[in-house]
């Protein structure tokens, strides 16, 4: 089969389209072939290693895949070849407590397709059959292969752990990543006022046309003061942060008394200095968020399938251009999803 693999860990050097053997399904998996496979900063982040990760080469990345079963392994029911499948990312042993109660990400086996298991930028990718999801045709396979990950992180951070409230004003940095358009289509599904952040006045408008009220371009220097004027100086009930770095701190410093700032990445930078007595003054919470379960992903494609959330896809590629697509990415030049399509 193709296949675009890392056969070692570095920059866009690394990166090679290849052939590779089909892979088979064993017990309780599925083999899917691929139509489409969206791209995430996790691929840039598997690319180039993260210390104490182990990832066996050549590696195939690629978390959110769109396609059809074309195999079955022994003992899976329920499912039929050629059946159209979206594959839940989410790793998982399907056993524990957590896992029984859809919190698959709080499973100490938990892990992410494409992270340390092989992914979809390929023909056929070998999945557990658990994490085969019916799609409808509604969308293009390239639309719904713009939803499972992102919006499941973002619907996570904003209803799950923020518990966005109606009228709440949030704040979504990033605005032009597949976080962020989620995150903005979300806080609005769920009544609250939406803030925009991001690197370019040109995406800020663009995220104004998705539904954000207000914007802010961190890259002109310091926005909180920004927010807090959008806000008539209370500042944002809620953040949804997945930037890292200096503009943690700036959007930490826009969050309102008693906020709650949810954080589930650091693309610009892993570290960050806290004003800690301005923290526990303000009564403020800082919480961790990690993509979302079962149960969570049920929501989310619930409300894509009703129209209520609608994928950004902001430019498809074909399967061997990965490597451009992974650069276009890299220089943060999308809004909203960059998608390879492996088979039309």
């Amino acid at each position: 089969m193709r296949a675009v693999v890392y056969r070692r860990h570095g920059g866009p050097e690394v990166v090679s389209s290849t052939t590779l053997p089909r892979p088979e399904p064993g017990p309780g998996e599925a083999l899917v072939a691929v139509a489409a496979c969206a791209l995430n900063h996790l691929d840039l982040w598997v690319r180039a290693g993260l210390p104490g990760v182990t990832v066996e080469m050549p590696h195939v990345p690629g978390s959110e895949i769109a396609g059809a079963i074309a195999a079955l392994g022994p003992g899976v029911r329920g499912w039929e070849p050629g059946e159209p499948v979206l594959v839940a990312p989410g790793l998982s042993c399907g056993e524990c407590p957590a896992c029984r109660e859809g919190d698959d990400t709080s499973c100490a086996r938990f892990d992410i397709l494409g992270f340390r298991r092989d992914g979809g930028f390929a023909e056929f990718a070998r999945v557990p059959a658990r994490n085969l999801r019916r799609r409808s045709t509604r969308l293009t396979p390239v639309e719904w292969a713009a939803v499972p990950l992102t919006f499941l992180t973002a619907w996570r951070m904003l209803s799950t752990l923020a518990r966005t409230s109606p009228g709440e004003w949030v704040l979504v940095m990033g605005a032009g990543s597949g976080v962020g358009v989620a995150a903005i289509q979300i806080a609005r599904h769920l009544g609250a006022r939406v803030i925009a952040a991001s690197s370019s006045d040109a995406k800020v408008e663009k995220a104004k046309a998705l539904g954000a009220e207000a914007g802010v371009n961190y890259a002109s220097g310091s926005f909180a003061p920004h927010v807090r004027e959008i806000t008539g100086g209370r500042g944002a009930d809620v953040v949804v942060e997945h930037t890292g770095g200096s503009l943690f701190v700036e959007a930490l410093r826009s969050l309102a008394r008693r906020g709650r700032l949810v954080t589930c990445g650091a693309t610009s930078g892993g570290t960050a200095p806290i004003e800690i007595r301005s923290l526990y003054v303000n009564q403020q919470v800082v919480l961790g968020s990690y993509m979302g379960g079962r149960r969570e992903l049920e929501e989310v494609l619930s409300l894509v399938e009703e129209g209520k959330l609608k994928p950004v896809v902001d430019s498809v590629f074909p399967l061997e251009r990965a490597a451009e697509a992974l650069a276009r990415m890299e220089r943060r030049e999308n809004f909203g999803k960059i998608v390879l399509e492996v088979s039309p």
